[in-house]
């Protein structure tokens, strides 16, 4: 019997998409407003989804206060009100678009679950914009 059990949680952050092996031109048409050499940012929702069957003893899939200590700690720390691209070292060299940032947090807390839980990422970068990883 699985079951998925989410947490929720949010945060600001300024990135610039920017390719370093284009010229000024190309990085403008394909990125567009997001290529601002000043950075901009958003208000990202990260929902972050554990499946698995329910312990026999707890009845929890995954404790959900620990879920949330586990965001705090390892992804609100590091993102929240951060310049993606100078601040993390995550994006250092890796363009830090919606699809990016889902896989970065992904593989961060994935070190931190049970592999035996199935782990997913749902990030909304704006409220009509959003990526899942892994989309499966």
């Amino acid at each position: 019997m699985k079951i998925a059990v989410s947490r929720k949680e949010h945060f600001n952050a300024a990135h610039r998409l920017y390719n370093p092996d284009w010229s000024d031109e190309k990085n403008a048409a394909v990125f567009g407003k997001c290529n601002n050499p000043n950075f901009h940012g958003h208000n990202y929702e990260v929902i972050v989804t554990i499946i698995g069957d329910p312990d026999p003893e707890t009845g929890y899939v995954y404790d959900l206060k620990l879920l949330s200590d586990l965001v705090e700690e390892n992804i609100l720390k590091q993102f929240d009100h951060k310049n993606l691209n100078l601040d993390t070292p995550y994006f250092k060299n890796l363009n830090p678009t919606a699809e990016n940032i889902a896989v970065v947090i992904w593989r961060i807390l994935r070190q931190h679950i049970d592999n035996k839980l199935e782990l997913k990422i749902k990030l909304y970068e704006t409220e009509r914009n959003c990526v899942e990883y892994p989309a499966h």
